[in-house]
């Protein structure tokens, strides 16, 4: 477990992705940000792309992190020639043809090997760019079992129980291996101990693979980072994400209060639930969403998440960050 204890130094970082910015858009666009106090830049790019921010920034004191989406792979052409790495839900829907929710959710198995395989090659090539901070993992889960409130009400859905189109897990692979164990096909679970049971099954699957991304992450002198639901009962419920039980170097936790229709308080509290569950050498970075942060609202969130444990926050994303906005963060300088 994380003490609750604040750090002596404030982290603040961002996310966004790369951009046609010429050399000198680029320099004073880090400058401008590290100078409010922001370090930490989590920039969804390719190989080269990240590369070239790297040779850019080397003068400014700032820390550049590849940000992946990890199981949900839309448009991969690799993933795509092989259809059987995708993740499967209850109705037998393949995430290959059926996207829920939305067109870019494909998601890939945590049961196929070859999807494994292809998560891990994706993680050592970013992992062996020199200089960089960190590996960033983002939709290191399932899909999303229950959307947040605002979000069901957007797609004019009532989520009250699990719902089979949205519930995934079952690739054949992973129904085999789970009879093996309890003798049942998870498709004929009707106990609640054995429903626990395949619920577990499936988030260990997601934690044993980010495990080994850590070791080639590290192994490659690259540490580990990643994009998670807010706390963790609400991040298994949802998306059957276990990232407590993650041998993580930095997590960031997406509070985007606004999403749950909650107040800035609840901050506070979705930080004060994950820290006290994390490892002591991992750092917790509080993720708000600066969209729905005007004025005093942000400092409040900012407060809410330092007081609570955090050792700092990261905002999503850069594209929003205001002038207003850079001079409460370098208040807390």
């Amino acid at each position: 477990m994380k003490s609750i204890i604040k750090s002596q130094k404030i982290k603040f970082g961002t996310w966004l992705n790369f951009s046609n910015k010429s050399k000198t858009e680029w320099l004073n666009f880090f400058i401008k940000l590290s100078e409010a106090g922001i370090t930490d830049f989590f920039i969804n790019a390719k190989i080269d792309q990240l590369e070239y921010l790297i040779q850019i920034k080397k003068d400014i004191n700032i820390n550049i992190h590849g940000w992946i989406w990890t199981f949900n792979r839309p448009n991969d052409d690799i993933a795509e020639k092989n259809i059987d790495w995708y993740s499967v839900n209850k109705n037998g829907e393949n995430s290959f043809h059926f996207r829920p929710y939305v067109d870019y959710y494909q998601w890939l198995s945590p049961f196929s090997d070859g999807a494994r395989k292809h998560i891990k090659n994706n993680i050592l090539k970013l992992s062996k760019i020199k200089g960089l901070a960190s590996v960033h993992l983002d939709y290191v889960r399932y899909c999303d079992v229950f959307l947040p409130i605002t979000l069901q009400e957007k797609y004019n859905l009532k989520q009250e129980d699990v719902m089979p189109e949205y519930d995934f897990g079952y690739h054949e692979s992973a129904r085999i291996r789970f009879k093996k164990l309890y003798d049942v096909d998870p498709l004929d679970i009707k106990t609640t101990v054995l429903n626990n049971n395949w619920i577990n099954f499936r988030l260990n699957a997601i934690t044993e693979l980010v495990n080994e991304l850590k070791i080639i992450a590290n192994n490659n002198s690259t540490k580990l980072s990643a994009a998670v639901f807010p706390y963790p009962e609400m991040a298994k419920k949802m998306v059957l994400q276990d990232w407590s039980n993650w041998e993580l170097d930095m997590v960031c936790p997406m509070n985007y209060h606004h999403f749950y229709n909650k107040e800035i308080p609840w901050i506070g509290e979705s930080v004060a639930l994950g820290v006290k569950e994390i490892k002591s050498s991992c750092e917790y970075l509080s993720g708000l969403f600066i969209g729905s942060l005007k004025g005093t609202d942000l400092q409040k969130a900012v407060e809410e998440s330092l007081k609570n444990g955090a050792d700092g926050v990261s905002f999503f994303s850069a594209e929003g960050l205001s002038n207003n906005h850079l001079k409460i963060i370098k208040s807390f300088q």
